[in-house]
């Protein structure tokens, strides 16, 4: 069975205060994104990675692919409008049925065994996400000023890789773009099709402000 990851690397990085998108920034003397990619290189180097950037960025991307010395294989695709047509577009490349996991580019700390548990589990399942438990308290906002607790244990924070097989990904991605599309399994509901969770790793966070940084170097 095939295994794809599309890696949606499309920021710009205006919440880290500085002019190099986000997916670009050094930690600890590499960038962010080849991190991500050599994360998933590790858990099977037969994996086929499609690596979907905005036009406007994919020639500062390859000039750092030849600063570091930076050779995984890979496939790039141009990113979109939005982050749905930017996975409909990596989506494109994707030639063969089998599994496919979509993951967001600046998320390099997600374990080989969270990957591994969302593409064993969707063999089977055909539409997987990694989440993890709220550990703070949580309040609901109701109208005017007012506010209530909720329980925190109905709910869970939503990670990547989100993995599917491929054609379902690819007939949920046939639909027309709305709002609330705001990651694949929900493209995939939309279609009606049960998402199944697995439990990911609290390491693995999503590097979108210089406060996320520090954590970033103090985990390497």
């Amino acid at each position: 069975m095939d295994k794809y990851i599309v890696i949606v690397a499309g920021g710009k990085g205006l919440r880290m205060g500085g002019d190099i998108p986000k997916q670009f920034i050094p930690v600890k003397g590499k960038p962010v994104l080849m991190r991500t990619l050599e994360a998933f290189y590790a858990y099977d180097n037969d994996i086929k990675i499609i690596l979907v950037l905005p036009v406007a960025q994919q020639g500062y991307w390859k000039n750092l692919c030849v600063q570091y010395g930076f050779n995984l294989p890979y496939r790039i695709a141009d990113g979109g409008e939005t982050r749905f047509h930017s996975v409909k577009n990596g989506l494109a490349l994707v030639e063969t049925d089998g599994l496919v996991g979509v993951h967001d580019g600046v998320r390099p700390f997600v374990s080989k065994e969270v990957i591994a548990a969302c593409y064993d589990t969707a063999k089977d399942k055909l539409a997987v996400i990694p989440v993890i438990d709220i550990v703070e308290t949580v309040r609901h906002l109701l109208d005017g000023d007012s506010s209530e607790t909720v329980s925190r244990d109905r709910y869970k924070l939503v990670q990547t890789p989100q993995v599917f097989s491929v054609s379902l990904l690819k007939r949920a991605y046939a639909q027309e773009y709305v709002p609330s599309f705001t990651d694949d399994a929900s493209v995939v509901e939309a279609l009606g099709h049960r998402v199944f969770l697995v439990k990911g790793n609290r390491e693995n966070i999503k590097l979108t402000t210089p406060f996320d940084l520090k954590i970033a170097e103090a985990l390497l």
